[in-house]
């Protein structure tokens, strides 16, 4: 009951301070932005069709092996192999999401020096450092699913028919929501971790980079054909981000030093 308490204040200090949201709508435009630009616009301003062209032939006979998509013709296998590739930008909506609520959570109440009430309540640090946690989790994962609904409508509207559908498919989806809020979980952990022991949220929302590496590399590696994001790999990757993330609960309770918070703060 105290956390869920202690929940119900984040959400509420997050909502007066609807400025930490910028950067990922932001993001979130961009996500969604770039698939119609590759996939419509540009071929449609070039009076070229993707499909004709050979980068391109690759993505057609994988969508025409595959049950799901075997239907849909030329064009739009190359539009939905694009929609698909770039759906790994929607894993950076949740990221960016948790590293700006979590750093300024407990920088910001340093600052504004409500954290030490809060600290000398019979509260645990797992209680403290959990309410914190799904304060941020929440809203990121929120945002992520009105993204990827705005993501399939722009699928929906601008590309050939048949498209929207496969982005519900089990990779589009898996990557979506089990390796987007495991990824914003991660970095939020870690930007506790940090803001626990620094006075600047600017400092703690760099540590989010280590996370966002991997994520660009992906992609990096999908567009250079080094790897392709399997159903298989999303599993893995999901083992992983388990693991690491049981791994930094851990190390963020230890971090946490109440004590130190209440006497040496500036």
């Amino acid at each position: 009951m105290r956390m869920l308490a202690l929940l119900r204040k984040e959400l509420a200090d997050e909502r007066q301070n609807l400025a930490l949201f910028v950067p990922t709508l932001i993001v979130g435009f961009v996500a969604v932005l770039l698939p119609v630009l590759v996939a419509v616009i540009v071929p449609y301003v070039a009076g070229e069709r993707l499909s004709d062209s050979s980068d391109f032939e690759v993505a057609v006979e994988m969508y025409r092996n595959q049950p799901a998509t075997r239907g849909l013709d030329p064009e739009a296998a190359v539009q939905a192999y694009l929609f698909q590739f770039f759906a790994v930008m929607l894993v950076l909506i949740p990221v960016t999401a948790a590293m700006s609520i979590a750093a300024h959570s407990v920088v910001g109440e340093k600052q504004a020096r409500s954290l030490e009430p809060l600290l000398v309540t019979p509260i645990t640090t797992f209680e403290l450092l959990g309410a914190k946690v799904l304060g941020a989790f929440v809203p990121s994962i929120i945002l992520t699913a009105v993204y990827f609904a705005i993501y399939v409508l722009a699928a929906a509207l601008f590309a050939h028919p048949g498209v929207a559908w496969v982005l519900f498919g089990p990779r589009t989806a898996g990557t979506v929501f089990i390796l987007g809020p495991l990824a914003a979980l991660a970095a939020l952990q870690m930007a506790v971790c940090v803001s626990s022991r620094v006075n600047d949220a600017r400092t703690a929302q760099q540590i989010g980079v280590l996370v966002i590496l991997p994520i660009a590399g992906l992609l990096i590696g999908q567009l250079a054909g080094a790897l392709q994001l399997t159903v298989t790999l999303i599993a893995w990757i999901t083992l992983g981000l388990l693991v690491v993330n049981v791994g930094l609960m851990r190390v963020a309770i230890t971090l946490f030093d109440r004590e130190t918070i209440l006497t040496r703060w500036k």
